[in-house]
């Protein structure tokens, strides 16, 4: 059939055979960033859950010529008005590979106060070890950000 939708950010492609819609997505960049030991977070309102989440700070690669790192060190300072101070790559994860095919590459930095948060975003900073145990609890249901901060968590054991 082809592609079925096309949006300002995905569009959705319906192949031959069982299980075939494929949503394409430009994919994007996250970041655990620590201070002092604290995780910067963001609290939003998502409308795909009709719900605010808390996350580690993300965008999507959306600006020609940026690397994953300077996608990374873009959105955490957006978001919440951190400066990276320090960026490592953590991983790269896919968020919902039996029909999406966003990558998300993800680092583990050091961060410092640089400015103001985005408007309509909180900024959380919790211990690390409280994040890993929000993950734990289900306070974060975020994908990607339970992977990346028990990723970040185990680093530092």
């Amino acid at each position: 059939m082809g592609e079925v939708f096309r949006g300002r950010l995905v569009s959705v492609e319906v192949r031959e055979g069982r299980y075939r819609e494929i949503v394409h997505h430009p994919g994007s960049c996250a970041v655990v960033a620590l201070v002092q030991g604290e995780v910067v977070l963001v609290r939003q309102y998502r409308d795909a859950v009709d719900q605010e989440t808390l996350e580690i700070p993300a965008g999507i690669r959306d600006v020609d010529g940026e690397d994953a790192a300077g996608c990374a060190a873009r959105e955490l300072l957006e978001e919440t008005g951190y400066r990276a101070a320090r960026l490592e790559p953590l991983a790269s994860i896919h968020a919902s590979p039996g029909f999406l095919d966003e990558r998300i590459d993800m680092f583990l930095g050091d961060a410092e106060p640089a400015g103001r948060s985005e408007a309509g975003i909180g900024v959380v900073r919790m211990p690390l070890d409280r994040a890993v145990e929000a993950v734990r609890t289900g306070e974060i249901t975020d994908a990607k950000s339970a992977v990346g901060i028990l990723l970040a968590a185990g680093r530092s054991d």
